[in-house]
């Protein structure tokens, strides 16, 4: 009994930390942080509170009920309200290896995930789109090469991870997006198009409809329901349109808008909000019924150009990253930055954007480092640095995406090449 009460006790400071550090009061908490030393460190989070409520409200039997209700399973995401002690499930990010590398004739900086994990679209400078099949590309690296070599050119064709390559813009493709459930790719270039290609049809190269902006393409984002994408361009003003009819439709205030190029647009996945960042260094969250901005955080990244912006499964979060090489978790509850994940950059500043994401349980943040080509990698909930890994390019990595489902991520980079990363089960 008296080792539970110690552990208690130990669980009840930690807590106590979190709360402080929730509350703003960083000094208190870094100074009983120093006196207690907890490891691993304790994350922002209001759980306490909550805690000390339901005390007060329910002081009999019933209260252990209501505490097992509130704790939220290994891998459902973070959420930093209810849980800070989360069992870690997925695995490490360092562990991840390359399977799959496919090469473009220009700088690849786009990719794309299919909500099913089972795709991704890579786009490049040279105009092109390819799209890859994960289970093709797991395959592939899984084959003895002394099979690869005998196979016959039916069988490289069948078995080629690279399933639809499409040719059908006149510029750079600087933005991919899947639809969530019918077979359509959408892509936005600097050539002032958004095309959408069907690519279940095997003989596909061009796009079964072209929709004519009138500035260079920098985001797309297509609503939760599919009825519906966002279009960010260089300038300043969010589009909307309706995917059946292709009509477009803007905000109706002015003042609403950025004062820059788009360079991040995300939906909530409730379909409530998305967000927006611009390199007029600020975030914007959007009411995705009126699209009227509810909400701006000016200086996000210390006035510097903001890179990308991602939701929380949960929509209570925006992870975003900025040219300051900082990547910060955002609780739109409250409107604050909640954790800031510093290290990155350490070797000179940044000279052009990335993207900042989260694995597929929410445990880490992935974010690439300019100067030194590695992933950093981050606990989500503590923001403690975890192995970094080399990520292999010969150039800059402009932008990573993390499958939905699995341990799995494609890197984009300036040396043409798109790489495949996947943490293979081990056999020990």
């Amino acid at each position: 009994m008296e080792g539970l009460e110690v552990k208690q006790r130990d669980t009840m400071y930690r807590l106590m930390i979190s709360q402080l550090f929730y509350d703003g009061h960083k000094d208190l908490a870094v100074g009983l942080a120093a006196i207690i030393q907890p490891h691993p460190a304790c994350p922002p989070s209001d759980k306490l509170l909550r805690l000390v409520k339901l005390g007060l409200d329910h002081d009999d039997e019933e209260n252990k009920e209501t505490l097992g209700g509130e704790l939220i399973q290994p891998g459902s995401g973070i959420d930093l309200e209810f849980e800070t002690e989360v069992q870690t499930i997925s695995p490490e990010i360092a562990l991840y290896e390359t399977c799959y590398v496919t090469a473009h004739k220009g700088p690849c900086r786009t990719a794309a995930f299919h909500p099913t994990g089972q795709l991704i679209a890579t786009g490049s400078q040279d105009s092109s789109i390819k799209v890859l099949d994960v289970e093709r590309m797991l395959s592939k690296s899984a084959t003895p090469t002394d099979v690869l070599v005998v196979e016959t050119p039916q069988q490289q064709m069948e078995n080629h991870p690279v399933i639809r390559t499409l040719y059908d813009h006149n510029g750079e493709v600087t933005c991919l997006d899947f639809h969530p459930y019918e077979p359509i790719l959408a892509s936005g270039s600097d050539d002032y198009s958004i095309r959408f290609f069907e690519y279940s049809k095997p003989s596909v190269k061009k796009a079964f409809k072209s929709v004519q902006e009138a500035s260079e393409l920098t985001q797309i984002a297509f609503h939760p329901s599919g009825d519906y994408l966002l279009a960010g361009t260089k300038h300043p003003t969010i589009r909307l349109y309706d995917v059946n009819t292709f009509q477009c439709f803007v905000g109706s205030n002015p003042q609403d808008q950025h004062k820059g190029k788009i360079t991040g647009l995300s939906w909530s996945p409730n379909a409530n909000m998305f967000v927006s960042c611009s390199n007029d260094g600020s975030i914007k969250i959007w009411d995705g019924v009126s699209h009227k901005c509810t909400n701006t955080f000016n200086k996000a990244h210390d006035s510097k150009d903001v890179c990308s912006v991602t939701f929380s499964r949960n929509s209570k979060y925006v992870l975003s990253c900025g040219m300051d090489s900082m990547v910060k978790l955002w609780e739109l509850s409250t409107n604050r930055c909640l954790i800031v994940y510093t290290g990155a950059g350490v070797t000179g500043a940044m000279t052009h954007g990335t993207t900042a994401c989260f694995n597929h349980t929410e445990d880490y943040v992935l974010f690439p480092d300019e100067k030194t080509t590695s992933l950093c990698c981050w606990d989500s909930r503590n923001a403690e640095r975890q192995r970094l890994l080399s990520l292999g390019h010969n150039d800059l990595v402009r932008h990573l995406a993390h499958s939905p489902t699995g341990p799995a991520f494609i890197s984009c980079s300036d040396d043409f090449r798109a790489r495949f990363w996947y943490r293979k089960a081990t056999t020990d």
